[in-house]
């Protein structure tokens, strides 16, 4: 079992461990869980008995508007008083919406964090960082509000397929392009089961809390954050969400290497490249640049003067800049060739 530390001002603790004991809550429950992982579910409840227990399915669709609704008129329905604490168990998709729900309930209630997937426990329920979609674009809608603790229960991670596990690794990869970590490079004999992957996973939550540190609102490092992230979610909304979030940014982290590379860095597509196959990433959508350009208009990290792109010129060395059209639709014609050769 490991135990990470979240320092001030939002101090909270990350564990990370098999059959992890749940903490004493602060005040009634509401147990917001994804069907997939009811077992889980239930054995929590059975400890806290919550005030209510509401099902929410696992997925992008479940991370919008009428969802939202339906779970604070649930939580309303039910008079949870302010020392409510929300309780998600899911993937990122359950714990982005259930911290907002915790976010926005009576101007913000506690929550806890009970990550099920490889990429939920990396990224999603890491950082403070909830929220849901509009059809205008991922994420457009939500609230910086940091869990009480994150309990990332590794034996649920054994009931993931081998591609949804290898493909919520996609970001602790990325955490080894920004920092130069090898081993977070190099993810290739992990497995649920195996020795090594609670380390790892430490390793890689540990570069996230870092940075959450240092920038919690996001006014400047924590941008790095979303290296591959920019085309990712353009991919995202282009596919309806039909892409899965891993992939997509598996995807964008190649584009980021090959505008790396056009500015002048260093070629770090090879090992993307080989990130992509053990994935087994499937093709992109055959979106062009203007298709996508209308996504990234609306990009999160968008300010008055224009777009601003994370790239990386060599292992550890990612930067935030603004970048000249020409070089960007060059990059993307390399990357449209190298997707087009995946697909076949």
């Amino acid at each position: 079992m490991t135990r990470l530390e979240v320092g001030p001002p939002h101090d909270h603790e990350v564990w990370i461990g098999r059959e992890l004991a749940p903490p004493a809550p602060a005040g009634p429950v509401a147990l917001l869980y994804d069907p997939e992982v009811e077992p889980l579910a239930r054995r929590l409840a059975d400890a806290v008995g919550p005030r209510l227990q509401l099902a929410v399915a696992g997925g992008e669709a479940s991370k919008q508007l009428s969802v939202y609704e339906r779970l604070l008129r649930a939580l309303a329905g039910a008079a949870l008083p302010r020392d409510a604490e929300v309780w998600a168990v899911g993937g990122g998709t359950v714990t982005d919406l259930a911290g907002f729900v915790a976010a926005s309930y009576l101007r913000g209630v506690g929550w806890r964090a009970w990550p099920t997937t490889t990429l939920a426990v990396v990224d999603a329920a890491v950082g403070g960082k909830t929220g849901l979609n509009l059809p205008e674009g991922k994420n457009l809608v939500g609230a910086f509000h940091p869990p009480r603790g994150v309990y990332a229960e590794l034996t649920a991670l054994a009931t993931l397929p081998r591609r949804v596990f290898r493909e919520g690794l996609v970001e602790a990869f990325k955490h080894g392009l920004l920092t130069g970590d090898p081993v977070l490079l190099a993810p290739w004999d992990l497995e649920a089961e195996r020795p090594g992957l609670e380390d790892y996973l430490a390793r890689a939550v540990q570069v996230k809390i870092a940075v959450v540190e240092r920038d919690f609102r996001e006014g400047g490092e924590r941008m790095k954050l979303n290296l591959g992230h920019t085309l990712a979610h353009a991919l995202e909304a282009a596919s309806g969400h039909a892409l899965a979030h891993g992939y997509a940014v598996a995807w964008g982290l190649l584009f980021a290497t090959l505008l790396g590379r056009e500015l002048g860095g260093d070629d770090l597509s090879e090992p993307v490249e080989a990130l992509l196959a053990w994935t087994e990433a499937p093709a992109p959508p055959a979106a062009d640049w203007e298709t996508l350009s209308g996504f990234l208009a609306r990009d999160k990290k968008n300010r008055a003067a224009g777009l601003r792109w994370v790239v990386p010129y060599g292992l550890g060395d990612v930067r935030i800049e603004e970048v000249a059209d020409g070089a960007l639709k060059r990059a993307f014609e390399a990357w449209r060739g190298r997707a087009a050769r995946y697909a076949g």
